[in-house]
């Protein structure tokens, strides 16, 4: 009991070897930026998949282009008793969804954007198309990304979730770490 006693008394002084590494992991850590892998969007945020009101048939291009889309991303398709088509341009202009690159109908569509570049959705539901249901969303090359086009999400935030945590420079958890490493010396 008696060496038990002497060595909360006389703590061994802490290993000289370990602060420098670890002072060297935190700042190698700060700047090394880990990013957001994948954004989710919800289309027409809470109002989902659906035709607009008369007086506001580009709801969607409009909801489009205030988000910035990349590669990796989902779009999320809400929506009753209707469907979605991804089509090319000249189909889209024309509402004509008789040869579609995607088509689903069951109310609850994930698309995943695999290249950048523009993307032609309607809806397949008579009429629906012509009555505004319809959206081009522009996918960012990597290009486009890295010089500030943007970094996936909304600027509200309101329609995009993240997939992946994301610790911009990487600064929160060196200094954790660190933290706890001085609360033990």
């Amino acid at each position: 009991m008696a060496s038990t006693n002497s060595m909360l008394l006389n703590p061994s002084p802490p290993n000289l070897i370990s602060l420098p590494l670890l002072l060297a992991f935190i700042f190698s850590s700060a700047f090394h930026p880990l990013s957001v892998t994948s954004f989710e969007f919800q289309v027409g945020d809470i109002d989902g998949w659906a035709v607009p009101p008369s007086n506001d048939s580009k709801i969607y291009n409009d909801w489009a282009s205030e988000n910035r889309f990349r590669v990796g991303d989902t779009i999320h398709f809400r929506y009753k008793k209707d469907s979605v088509m991804e089509v090319k341009e000249s189909e889209y202009k024309k509402c004509n969804s008789t040869h579609p690159h995607f088509f689903s109908n069951n109310g609850n569509t994930v698309f995943k954007f695999q290249r950048p570049g523009p993307f032609y959705f309607i809806s397949g539901a008579a009429g629906h198309c012509e009555r505004g249901q319809r959206m081009i969303v522009k996918v960012m090359s990597d290009e486009d990304s890295k010089s500030g086009g943007g970094s996936g999400g909304s600027d509200g935030g309101s329609s995009a979730s993240a997939a992946a945590v994301s610790f911009y420079g990487g600064v929160v958890a060196p200094l954790a770490l660190s933290f706890i490493f001085f609360s033990l010396v």
